[in-house]
């Protein structure tokens, strides 16, 4: 599984790597209201809460779908300007203003993307041109709470209304906590920017992706971006640009935005906490799958005690020698046991290092 970008004909100087206070606002958002997400952000986290106004927390209630999954993408607007070229703003105004140029259609299907998944990565109609669209979302908001019912109706109703809601929302975070926050982290993400944009002009596209995450990789025969992620999806650069999105808040999520016909864009973590070579989705499958079968974790009970021959295993398992072998060849092959030679014996031995961090990798896999 992975998210696929096609960058044919995608010409060097239309990759840019520029931070964007407002998606980090999201970021923000989303780390105010999923903590277990982030858990080195819990000091950051409490220091916000406490000094919360409560009616701005209320509001965050509100509409808190745009961002407690991972945020919408209004937060990322200036990749839905026509020609897919423009850059993020510098200030959270800059930001908002191409939020404005936005049309209707684009504000509202972003808006409901975590309400009533209208088409994202292919074309189709838009929730306000379709009246089957406009009664499916209405229903799928009704599955989700009163308050994401509240939310639609006035969206499909009056999105102009739900605009300047949105704006005046955003401001108040601005104005509330943010800023403050936005100035100590702004300087790092412009100096991540800066390493970017240096790597991508002396090294090329496919240095400056590996320095992004090593779950990015580019298949440069056939012109082909590959996001490793637990998800399908599939976009193109066409005539339009590449952006790479910084983001100080943002570890363990690695974002991809493929909207149709939306500049692709990559937001990644930086300065995170990550392995220098996180496992791939089909390395940690392998890995569950082989801890999975009850004969190869009565054999990881042993083998995390000490090393065994085949032989010896066989014996104690009340199995022949072959079919422990077989058991032990996926075991190896998922990277969970260690074998070394004594002599004439072969030694296994489980490697605890890699099963203890097995919960860590995974969750960051389902939640990159």
């Amino acid at each position: 599984m992975s998210v696929r970008i096609d960058i044919a004909g995608l010409r060097p100087e239309r990759v840019a790597v520029v931070p964007s206070p407002l998606a980090e606002l999201g970021m923000a958002l989303h780390a105010l209201s999923e903590p277990g997400h982030h858990p080195g952000l819990q000091g950051w986290v409490t220091g916000v809460t406490a000094r919360l106004d409560s009616h701005l927390a209320d509001r965050m209630c509100e509409a808190d779908f745009l961002w407690r999954t991972t945020f919408s993408d209004l937060f990322m607007p200036f990749a839905g300007l026509p020609g897919r070229s423009a850059l993020p703003g510098a200030t959270i105004a800059q930001d908002l203003d191409s939020l404005d140029k936005l049309t209707d259609e684009q504000f509202v299907d972003a808006a409901l993307e975590f309400t009533c998944a209208p088409p994202y990565s292919s074309y189709g109609p838009g929730v306000l041109s379709d009246p089957g669209l406009h009664r499916r979302a209405l229903e799928l908001s009704a599955s989700r709470g009163p308050q994401q019912v509240r939310f639609t109706e006035r969206l499909l109703a009056d999105p102009a209304r739900i605009r300047a809601w949105f704006r005046e929302f955003v401001e108040d975070c601005d104005a509330a906590f943010f800023a403050d926050t936005w100035s100590r982290l702004r300087h790092q993400l412009a100096a991540d920017a800066r390493h970017k944009t240096d790597l991508l002009r002396r090294k090329g596209l496919a240095e400056a992706l590996t320095a992004v995450s090593p779950a990015v990789t580019l298949d440069e025969p056939s012109a082909r971006i590959t996001v490793d992620k637990l998800g399908e999806g599939h976009t193109a650069t066409g005539g339009g640009g590449l952006l790479l999105v910084p983001t100080s808040l943002g570890w363990p999520h690695l974002s991809v935005l493929h909207r149709y016909d939306w500049q692709p864009t990559l937001h990644y973590p930086v300065g995170s906490p990550e392995l220098t070579s996180p496992p791939s989705v089909e390395q940690l499958t392998l890995r569950m799958t082989a801890l999975s079968h009850p004969v190869r974790m009565r054999l990881c009970r042993h083998l995390a005690r000490s090393a065994y021959t085949t032989s010896e295993l066989a014996q104690v398992h009340g199995m022949t020698a072959p079919e422990i072998s077989r058991h032990l060849s996926v075991l190896k092959k998922a990277g969970l046991i260690t074998t070394r030679r004594r002599g004439r014996y072969v030694l296994h031995q489980l490697d605890v290092t890699m099963v203890a961090r097995l919960g860590s990798d995974f969750l960051e896999g389902i939640l990159r």
